[in-house]
């Protein structure tokens, strides 16, 4: 995945007072540190949400930090660098299942599928998962959604990723690319706009969705430790309804639209390029319209990291999930 700076921060400023819901006027302005663990065009809505103001209208200053991996966003949050993370939901069972007293929670989702696909070297209209049997597949790091997610999919189609294939995963995430493009590997499993770029340069061809063959899941949510929820519960209460006019926004608009709204974070990229990204996202239901988690996407992802062997036991839906603050969000942006 290509991401314009070594370290991306936006910061979003807004003036002293303003307005919040079109109804509190001269409210201090809230400032929220967010970390996001990648630059991606696979987080629109989220951006949206900054370039359209809809955190303005919120009464909120957001600060944007891109933090690079799971691991390194589960860190700034739980050493209180970040308020919010956008991260993947297992992220969050991993730290119930290290004993976490402070622990952290999810409260709105932002994508619903797997945001990967399956690029192959060559062009094939009628490929079939079984062409994977005896290549070499170049995955992801192990542990990690998008390496799960590709596993389920292969044992979905009858394929023992450890005996049917020879998987790598011991190349780090922003190396991938790279590997494949030298010649490592027969397939790769890839973010866009990646997997669009080695289409246009002839490097490797998509055949496949692992979003659309996964099933729905909390892919990327935004969560917090909760002793943060419970302190600043105005504060998240703001950020999810500024979430959600993000996702309608989205929903509403054509990718032309929401490419011009989102290109200020991706200055080195193609606007064309970008518009074919966003619709391939939209048009395989990426992006969620709502910010709820729901209990079966959440016992989808169990069943993805049980498939995995990365979940020690399965984790109920209301110990780390809060839907309080999403349903109250739809509430009041749909209005009376």
């Amino acid at each position: 995945m290509r991401i314009g700076a070594a370290l991306v921060v936006v910061v979003f400023m807004i003036g002293a007072l303003v307005v919040s819901c079109g109804e509190k006027e001269g409210q201090d302005t809230v400032k929220i540190s967010l970390g996001e663990v990648t630059r991606s065009l696979f987080y629109a809505p989220q951006y949206v949400a900054i370039s359209e103001g809809f955190f303005e209208e919120e009464g909120l200053e957001v600060e944007l930090t891109t933090t690079f991996g799971g691991d390194k966003t589960m860190t700034a949050l739980l050493s209180d660098g970040i308020d919010i993370a956008l991260v993947g939901s297992e992220t969050s069972i991993y730290v119930a299942q290290q004993g976490a007293t402070d622990p952290v929670i999810n409260f709105a989702q932002l994508t619903q599928t797997d945001g990967t696909f399956l690029v192959a070297r060559e062009a094939d209209d009628a490929f079939d998962w079984q062409s994977l049997v005896g290549t070499t597949f170049l995955g992801q790091r192990k542990g990690g959604m998008p390496q799960m997610a590709g596993e389920f999919t292969l044992k979905k189609h009858g394929i023992d990723p450890q005996a049917d294939l020879e998987l790598i995963q011991n190349i780090d995430f922003a190396n991938i690319p790279a590997a494949f493009a030298s010649g490592t590997g027969e397939y790769v499993q890839l973010f866009e706009p990646q997997a669009s770029i080695f289409e246009q340069e002839g490097r490797g061809h998509v055949v496949a969705s692992f979003g659309e063959e996964s099933g729905n899941l909390p892919y990327t949510v935004f969560m917090a430790k909760s002793s943060y929820l419970k302190d600043n519960g105005e504060a998240i209460a703001a950020f999810t309804r500024a979430i959600h006019k993000a996702q309608l926004w989205v929903m509403e608009q054509d990718s032309g639209v929401i490419a011009d709204s989102v290109l200020p974070f991706f200055d080195d990229t193609d606007r064309e390029l970008v518009i074919m990204v966003i619709d391939r996202y939209k048009n395989q239901g990426s992006y969620a319209s709502d910010p709820i988690v729901d209990e079966a996407e959440w016992n989808n992802l169990l069943d993805v990291m049980e498939s995995a062997r990365e979940l020690q036991e399965r984790v109920a839906h209301e110990t780390l999930v809060d839907t309080s603050f999403a349903e109250q969000a739809i509430q009041e942006v749909a209005g009376p």
